[in-house]
């Protein structure tokens, strides 16, 4: 029989209030299937939940956060993040909603790059100009494995995926993990890490859609207000590849650095970078030193429910998208369809097309080094009516 999502989500919710004894403020985890893939393969998911009524529940298919449910200012619930009611529907529509992705995410121009001088050739599945998001079976499509669980005052997951060397075109025997941790002050981290055994590009990043109206909301998410710790932004060319450039955002549609409402300036076709990515589908350059501490990239809010999403990142950029590209075919798990500019994407990560550009920071990883990625995905409201 299959399950929803929402009511999977809601039956482990239920699960985990009984297993708190008391309300105690202790995180916690619980475990259900997700139904299987077309060719039969089990997929899991796993639901984080804390004492303050947010929970986060993460399926092994492409280690994807499948929900983010969140309080607003009077208590409501609601799930922020787009996403499908089960393991069939994410295979069907291939969306890389709230998706791991790499091992190279965004894009890399004609699928091509140098690594100690020899060439290596990507499929190129972005219309058939680039390589996207780790190609045609990256790890969005991937069913990873929990190789760790643990519950309060820390609730975490993680998931392993070995990637073969040649896999998609890259080089080296990728071994990958995602760690998933909920606490009590409504942080929901997610840490990527990867080790190779030959020399390799790596950049992995976490795709969700989010929409703190919540998603599948008539409204849409383009009335979220939106700011940026951004001074500058990689510009593209007619393929979305940037182009080498940074240009500072003052003046321009890109500028988010004070709350700014995402759809105010979406359709300003005066701006060419606007027209070529249908909208805004752009790196955006973080202030600050990437390497340390995650510091705040962006903050999403809701005003009239008054919840709010801050993203922390130690990445040098953070990918901006505002689901141009949804189409209208795709029923996400409310049983409402998805249309453009139904969620935000607000990705950490290194530059695309990094590999060709030497101006950009280094995505190589070589043996014995360890490939890292901390974003903090922090869940506040706004008492402002």
């Amino acid at each position: 029989m299959k399950t929803s999502g929402r009511k999977l989500t809601g039956a482990l919710l239920a699960a985990t209030a009984i297993a708190v004894p008391g309300g105690a403020f202790a995180a916690d985890y619980a475990r259900a299937s997700f139904g299987k893939t077309p060719d039969g393969v089990e997929v899991e998911a796993i639901t984080l939940t804390n004492g303050k009524g947010v929970s986060a529940t993460v399926i092994t298919y492409g280690a994807t956060l499948q929900s983010l449910v969140a309080p607003g200012r009077d208590g409501t619930k609601a799930d922020i993040a787009l996403g499908f009611e089960d393991a069939e529907a994410y295979v069907k529509n291939a969306s890389y909603f709230g998706a791991s992705v790499g091992r190279f995410a965004n894009r890399i121009g004609k699928g091509k790059f140098t690594l100690d001088g020899k060439t290596y050739q990507l499929a190129l599945n972005n219309n058939g100009v680039a390589a996207l998001h780790g190609g045609v079976k990256g790890f969005d499509k991937q069913v990873w494995k929990v190789s760790d669980i643990k519950r309060g005052p820390v609730a975490s997951v993680t998931f392993t995926h070995v990637s073969p060397d040649g896999e998609e075109g890259y080089p080296g025997t990728l071994t990958a993990t995602a760690t998933y941790a909920l606490d009590e002050n409504n942080n929901l981290t997610i840490t990527y890490g990867a080790t190779t055994d030959k020399p390799t590009i790596v950049n992995i990043t976490n795709h969700a859609l989010f929409n703190v109206a919540g998603e599948g909301s008539a409204e849409g998410a383009m009335g979220n207000v939106l700011t940026l710790a951004s001074d500058g932004y990689t510009p593209v060319d007619g393929e979305l590849i940037p182009t080498g450039e940074i240009t500072p955002v003052a003046g321009t549609p890109f500028d988010f650095r004070k709350p700014t409402v995402v759809g105010e300036r979406l359709r300003d076709a005066r701006d060419p970078q606007i027209v070529v990515g249908r909208g805004y589908d752009h790196n955006m350059v973080l202030t600050g030193k990437s390497g340390g501490a995650p510091r705040l990239a962006a903050r999403l809010a809701d005003p009239k429910s008054g919840r709010v999403l801050e993203i922390l990142s130690d990445q040098p950029g953070i990918q901006f998208y505002t689901g141009n590209f949804i189409d209208g075919t795709m029923v996400g798990k409310s049983g409402k369809i998805y249309r453009q500019g139904d969620g935000i994407a607000l990705e950490p990560q290194h530059f695309p097309d990094a590999p060709n550009k030497p101006a950009f920071a280094s995505v190589r990883l070589d043996p014995g080094q360890t490939y890292s990625n901390t974003m903090v995905f922090r869940l506040t409201t706004d008492g402002k009516k």
